[in-house]
């Protein structure tokens, strides 16, 4: 696996095309989000090896270090990264198409430990939050209610809530997958990693394999609803 990796950074000047839709899925856009587990977890390598064989539209990474910013090197496509303050990692976002603005950092309600913000990404037909969220349950769903505060539908939210339990932000549809995706101490299998739409409907939700990092990735194929499209048109 490694000599593949290896393969792959001598070869990042012959980039391939990603194909992305198939039948029946014109109009949507599959995304992947990510928890990397930063410097102990998925490596660049771990990310590119996601990448080739899911194919995702959109891949949301969380505990992103500088490491990945190579990541557009070895595929091509566009990238943007967050860190958080004072720290190394936050939220990075790879894309195979052009973003409508430059991802921006939004600060949300935080801790006193750490301080931290979600990625709002801008499609122009729709918009994303990337998001890694503090454990706290009350504080967690306050900084959810303020991203929700900043998104026109159609918009989804993705990322690690470190939420146990309904998410309860008025208007949005947890429509991610409801399989376990991250074992807290080890042990107790919980599902933290979610996504959150409104004005989209999700046409698949899947958790992927364990892989690298103490998170699974989760996957699924959205697209923006007729009628909410119309509506901000007109």
């Amino acid at each position: 696996m490694r000599r593949h990796f290896l393969r792959l950074i001598d070869s990042r000047r012959r980039k391939k095309p990603i194909q992305l839709m198939v039948a029946g899925e014109q109009g949507s856009t599959k995304i992947i989000s990510w928890n990397l587990l930063r410097r102990t977890g998925a490596t660049v390598h771990d990310v590119v090896a996601l990448i080739e064989a899911e194919k995702p539209d959109i891949l949301l990474m969380q505990e992103a270090t500088a490491e990945i910013d190579v990541l557009p090197d070895l595929l091509g496509g566009h990238y943007a990264r967050a860190p958080l303050p004072g720290r190394i990692h936050g939220p990075a976002c790879w894309s195979l198409t052009p973003f409508a603005r430059t991802p921006r950092a939004c600060t949300i309600p935080s801790g006193a430990v750490v301080k931290r913000h979600a990625q709002i990404i801008d499609y122009g037909a729709f918009s994303l939050a990337n998001v890694h969220l503090s454990h706290g349950q009350v504080l967690n769903r306050r900084q959810l209610r303020r991203i929700a505060a900043l998104l026109p539908a159609p918009c989804a939210i993705l990322g690690d809530f470190n939420l146990v339990g309904p998410t309860m932000v008025p208007g949005f549809t947890d429509v991610g997958p409801k399989a376990p995706t991250h074992r807290m101490a080890d042990l107790l299998p919980i599902r933290i990693d979610r996504c959150l739409v409104e004005g989209m409907s999700c046409l698949s939700a899947r958790v992927l394999p364990v892989f690298a990092s103490d998170h699974q990735p989760i996957s699924v194929r959205l697209r923006p609803d007729i009628k909410v499209l119309a509506s901000v048109a007109s």
